[in-house]
């Protein structure tokens, strides 16, 4: 790997990691608020659902820029938003549950933001442990993609975790979702182009042969 690159992935994986530094930091020091579990839980959780739609921003990046090294970092964010979604979950099932199954499955049954939530961390988890070169070559590339779309769903679920979770004050929640279905047309508008492009060069093609 050249040395700027090195340096690169370096610099953006150290970027990474500063939410997490600053929230030990903020913990150290003291000035979390009177209920520091609940900061915890709102910052490694608003982390999870930003790093989503930052893995998701990735692709169109690439193709309006025209930077195509940006792909490199796709992976790194990608389990990154796995990492805080841990924290996240870890968090509820340790500090606030103090892992007593039963009221996480009361919690998970009952109260709809939980069980978003969980749906959205679970959807994570294959994407993480599929996201080597050598779960690609195991699935085939067709296969590793159709999997990975489930990140789609996971924002989704992350974002409809967070609408529940804070009822009255949407704005944050909303402007995540609007981010999100801006990603989606993005995709499904570049999905309808390729397909129509594929049937144009078919009809192209089967003129071609008619004509010789």
């Amino acid at each position: 790997m050249p040395r700027s690159r090195f340096f690169l992935k370096a610099g953006v994986f150290l970027i990474c990691l500063t939410p997490l530094t600053l929230l030990l930091t903020a913990g150290v020091m003291g000035n979390l608020s009177a209920n520091p579990i609940k900061d915890i839980t709102e910052d490694t959780g608003v982390w999870t659902l930003r790093f989503l739609l930052l893995t998701l921003c990735v692709t169109p990046l690439r193709k309006v820029s025209g930077w195509n090294e940006v792909i490199r970092f796709r992976r790194m964010l990608g389990l990154f938003a796995f990492f805080y979604g841990f924290l996240h979950l870890m968090t509820y099932l340790w500090l606030d549950q103090f892992f007593s199954l039963p009221s996480i499955l009361h919690d998970v049954v009952k109260r709809p933001f939980i069980t978003a939530g969980t749906t959205g961390f679970l959807m994570m988890a294959p994407l993480a442990v599929t996201s080597t070169r050598k779960w690609i070559g195991r699935l085939g590339g067709k296969r590793w993609q159709l999997l990975h779309r489930l990140v789609y769903l996971s924002a989704a679920a992350g974002v409809a975790h967070y609408v529940w979770l804070v009822k009255a004050d949407i704005q944050r929640p909303v402007t995540y979702g609007v981010l999100l279905s801006i990603l989606l047309g993005y995709r499904l508008l570049s999905a309808l182009s390729a397909r129509l492009a594929a049937r144009q060069m078919h009809r192209g093609t089967i003129l071609l042969f008619a004509f010789l």
